[in-house]
């Protein structure tokens, strides 16, 4: 297949809620998934504990919008076990270069030192993964994630499997057929993940404090 058929194939399957995954980093292969429970996060259900606040707070950190989307998701995939694999990388890359794949960056001292990336479709943003090499950048990361998806008027952010960490967050696990209903109610609608600007610290809590 070519490239733009393989996107197409991608986008579709996230439409018909299933995703990719290979079995490891030298898997050549893609095998889909259809999970019996899916993770989500609820937009207004983001839970920002003190110490997260404190470290937004100090502002030590620049948020970046997609000025490194490749090097996110190489580093995403930098660690012992991933279900990157070569493929996967270059269809993100691919998905990245016609609107459809996005990142939020951290960066630190001029190091890109946590981030998270995904796939926009309709008004729906399915997380693929996030990393951090200092304490709670990847945290920081999800907390601007959030406030943009909000600001740009999604209505569901899929993480796919929920985490012990993505609960801790708020992240909960609903049923295939809820979570079917809501991406079909999600894909109705549009949202522009590079319209709202990065707000400062303070507002992004004084936000998150109102939607609690």
């Amino acid at each position: 297949m070519s490239r733009t058929t393989d996107v197409q194939l991608l986008l579709d399957a996230y439409a018909s809620g299933i995703f990719p995954m290979a079995a490891g980093r030298d898997d050549d292969e893609l095998h889909w998934v259809d999970p019996r429970m899916r993770g989500i996060f609820p937009l207004d259900n983001f839970h920002i504990s003190r110490s997260l606040a404190r470290a937004i707070l100090r502002e030590n950190y620049e948020i970046r919008t997609d000025s490194a989307f490749s090097e996110v998701v190489r580093l995403c995939a930098a660690r012992s076990e991933t279900w990157i694999n070569a493929p996967l990388t270059a269809l993100y890359d691919a998905l990245h270069d016609i609107g459809h794949a996005h990142a939020i960056e951290v960066w630190q001292n001029g190091a890109l030192t946590g981030g998270v990336f995904g796939i926009t479709l309709g008004s729906a943003f399915f997380g693929e993964s996030m990393f951090s090499t200092r304490t709670d950048a990847s945290k920081i990361a999800l907390a601007y994630l959030v406030d943009r998806l909000t600001e740009a008027g999604f209505t569901l952010f899929d993480t796919q499997f929920l985490t012990p960490h993505l609960a801790s967050l708020g992240a909960v696990e609903i049923p295939r057929h809820d979570y079917r209903t809501r991406l079909a109610e999600a894909l109705r609608h549009t949202a522009e993940f590079t319209l709202p600007e990065t707000p400062s610290a303070q507002l992004l809590l004084q936000r998150r404090t109102q939607r609690s």
